[in-house]
């Protein structure tokens, strides 16, 4: 991997062992991450990332193990048939549905994001995008969509391909009475776009509370979006809590 010292860059790798090393070590944080912020619902929620030579396997944490507990040796590879192919232990049936439509629609993803997170679940509810009311949720203006719909545990792939051309071009996505979805073109802006969208349905959730919001115009919250909301500030808005969470935790990196 070669590096720019002084300078945050996503990472040049010089072979495959190396970049998909980078994209497990990125899942395992993350997903300690997502512990951390307590999106950990049960045995719900995954994050996945597409294997950098087989492009259509992704890894993903395995069914039924705490967040919190997560090691980059633990993840599971999995191919486009829902087959372990690389673990030893289960994954989930959700995830596969969800995810391996995802990263079917969208050759440029490279991880996608879903829990069920409390704020994010709460806003759900509502059926409705997210509006401008901050410089944050700004990074998701005419960036994201809902799915429109419930119809109970994503068990399917056909719930998982209407999911996927929902979702579209966007970054994310409110699945309507379920919660959270985002993607990234690296694991590291995958997580980050969950995380503050999940932040921005709690602010919309209390301004909504305390009275009657003052919205950002269009004009000027498409500029913010553009500032905001880029793949290379979704990267570098990751490190500093890879930084913290590595420096805390630094087994989830075995």
């Amino acid at each position: 991997m070669k590096g720019n010292k002084g300078v945050l860059k996503p990472p040049i790798f010089d072979n495959i062992e190396d970049e998909r090393r980078h994209r497990k070590q990125r899942l395992a944080a993350g997903l300690r991450l997502f512990s951390k912020c307590g999106f950990d619902e049960g045995v719900a929620g995954h994050i996945t990332a597409r294997d950098p030579e087989l492009t259509d396997h992704f890894w993903v944490n395995p069914f039924g193990v705490h967040f919190s507990l997560i090691r980059t040796s633990d993840l599971l590879l999995v191919n486009h048939h829902g087959e372990v192919v690389e673990g030893d232990l289960a994954v989930n049936q959700a995830a596969f549905a969800i995810h391996s439509q995802v990263h079917a629609a969208r050759p440029d993803v490279v991880a996608a994001a879903h829990a069920h997170s409390t704020y994010g679940r709460a806003w759900s509810t509502i059926g409705r995008p997210l509006d401008p009311l901050t410089q944050d949720v700004c990074a998701f203006y005419n960036g994201h969509g809902v799915f429109d719909d419930y119809t109970g545990v994503v068990l399917d792939v056909e719930e998982g391909k209407r999911i996927a051309h929902a979702l579209g071009e966007y970054k994310a996505l409110i699945l309507r009475n379920h919660g959270l979805l985002t993607v990234g073109h690296s694991v590291d802006e995958a997580v980050w776009w969950f995380i503050t969208m999940e932040r921005s349905c709690q602010v919309q959730l209390l301004a909504e509370a305390a009275g009657t919001p003052v919205l950002i115009d269009s004009a000027m919250a498409a500029l913010t979006a553009r500032q905001v909301g880029s793949p290379r500030i979704g990267w570098l808005s990751f490190q500093p809590l890879y930084e913290r969470i590595t420096h805390e935790q630094p087994e989830l990196l075995d």
